[in-house]
């Protein structure tokens, strides 16, 4: 059975005083999956988190939720 992503983000990539932190991360997560971002202190996981929630826009890529590209939904 071939389902299509809850969450998709799509060629991430983002900066922060011109230091990259992300750089064309794609990343497909499916209902009902488990996810864990494991990595050492600065590698982008909370950069992640935070693109995923709305909180910081990526310089580049989508977010895409159910279908719907939310990447510039703004946070309320």
């Amino acid at each position: 059975m071939n389902k299509k992503p809850l969450i998709d983000l799509v060629h991430i990539t983002k900066s922060f005083d011109g230091a990259c932190v992300l750089d064309d991360m794609s990343l497909s997560i499916h209902e009902n999956e488990f996810l864990t971002l494991l990595g050492p202190s600065g590698c982008g996981k909370t950069t992640t988190l935070r693109i995923l929630g709305g909180f910081v826009q990526p310089d580049q890529g989508k977010v895409i939720f159910d279908g719907q590209d939310i990447t510039q939904v703004p946070q309320t």
